[in-house]
């Protein structure tokens, strides 16, 4: 659950909050550069941002937690492999092409790699090299490296809002999150809108922190974050070919709590999760499932996903349609095929605090329909529009409020519980999906 309930009157509000969440912890620096170039692919005009993260000196502090599709793209088959190196001094990003399964794509990730950290005066395996975009595509890589010494550049501490700006594709704003922590600070900064769905996300992150935490301290707090956080989202069921989170210390803080310093990285975690939901491709509602009673901590975390995938159940909470026969019928079609063991008879839901199902029926009535309809409303980002020109658009390129539909499951069959977030399933959805690449 969100550390905070915000919301923004206007997008001049959400980027004033969003500058002082991305100030950089000590010893980081972030620059950008973008060019224009034709994807060999689909020969028209396209641009590209180069993202790049550098440090002040290399640091063996490092972690990341990568997809687990089984058609990875090259720069989490390069990934893998820095992680068993000894230091970690940049990484480099690029959107619009994501570099999955496309020839050469390890060798081409490398040589941006490297000629990276030549302008840097670093070793090539101390930089870590992602992409994001159209998947099947190949980089354009005489074009990246002359682009390079533009982002080598614009290298600045202070603030990662360029960071959080150049990694998005089809995100409507940039994502940012930061906790203090004794005289240090983490800040996170994530991408991701669609093919979002736990074993990660579509999205990159990079978490910056300048608390000094030992490199296997840091692993381990990473992927119980990552399994808290990232893994309890969807958008759309797809697990994606580069997820990728980083997490990297500069050393620059002493630590003196590790246990608080985890406390905030789950934190943070979870705040930039919930974002990329948010901001998920035609997302309008975002759906909180909150499970209790289950027997495992697996069966909580699935059944929650299963609601918040269910196609039909997320079609009506687009239209504020409180159908919740889908809801019930999606904890059901989870149970009979997942966890049959599970005895549904002591099953307790709710909507927005309103009581829809126990003993094994439906408690409904006028009141509680017209309750639910506009607990609904009240969580609407926006409201759906009629396309223009046959392409849905949302009006506002900010997260007006964090309000979410609140749905509560009590399995009463054990003492576990989860909380998973997903979105709904809009026009627009459909929309941005059908055009992406043209």
């Amino acid at each position: 659950m969100p550390s905070t309930d915000l919301t923004f009157p206007d997008r001049d509000a959400h980027r004033a909050w969003l500058a002082t969440q991305a100030v950089l912890p000590a010893g980081f620096r972030v620059g950008t550069t973008r060019f224009e170039f034709m994807p060999r692919e689909a020969p028209k005009p396209a641009r590209m941002t180069l993202t790049l993260v550098a440090l002040d000196r290399p640091t063996p502090d490092f972690a990341a937690v990568f997809t687990r599709n089984a058609f990875p793209g090259a720069p989490v088959l390069v990934g893998r492999q820095r992680l068993l190196e000894p230091a970690l001094g940049a990484i480099i990003i690029n959107n619009k092409i994501s570099n999955v399964c496309a020839p050469g794509g390890v060798e081409t990730a490398e040589r941006v790699a490297g000629e990276t950290a030549r302008l840097l005066g670093l070793p090539s395996h101390a930089v870590l090299p992602c992409s994001t975009g159209v998947i099947g595509w190949g980089l354009p890589a005489d074009a990246m490296i002359q682009a390079l010494p533009n982002a080598v550049a614009a290298l600045a501490p202070g603030s990662a809002m360029p960071m959080a700006e150049g990694i998005v594709t089809t995100d409507l704003y940039p994502k940012v999150r930061r906790a203090t922590v004794g005289k240090g600070s983490l800040v996170g900064v994530a991408k991701g809108a669609g093919m979002v769905e736990p074993n990660l996300a579509t999205m990159l992150v990079y978490l910056l922190t300048d608390v000094a935490i030992p490199r296997d301290a840091l692993r381990g707090m990473l992927q119980r974050a990552v399994e808290a956080s990232f893994n309890t989202i969807s958008v759309d069921s797809d697990t994606s070919t580069s997820d990728t989170v980083a997490l990297l210390s500069t050393g620059a803080v002493p630590c003196e709590n590790l246990a608080a310093f985890e406390a905030a990285l789950l934190t943070v975690c979870q705040d930039l999760a919930e974002d990329v939901v948010r901001n998920g491709e035609g997302v309008r509602h975002v759906i909180r499932v909150a499970l209790t009673g289950a027997p495992s901590i697996e069966v909580a975390r699935g059944l929650g996903k299963a609601v918040v995938n269910a196609p039909l159940f997320k079609c009506a909470i687009a239209g504020n349609d409180p159908n919740v026969g889908r809801l019930i019928q999606a904890i059901g079609k989870y149970v009979g095929s997942q966890a049959p063991s599970v005895d549904l008879s002591r099953l307790r839901a709710r909507i927005g605090g309103i009581d829809i199902f126990a003993d094994g029926v439906f408690r409904l009535n006028p009141e509680k329909e017209a309750a639910l309809v506009a607990h609904l409303r009240q969580a609407e980002l926006y409201a759906s529009a009629p396309a223009k020109d046959g392409v849905f658009a949302p009006p506002i390129d900010f997260p007006p409020h964090e309000r979410c539909v609140q749905i509560e499951l009590d399995l009463g069959a054990g003492s576990h519980q989860a909380t998973v977030h997903g979105g709904d399933l809009t026009h627009e959805y459909v929309s941005e999906n059908a055009d992406y690449r043209s």
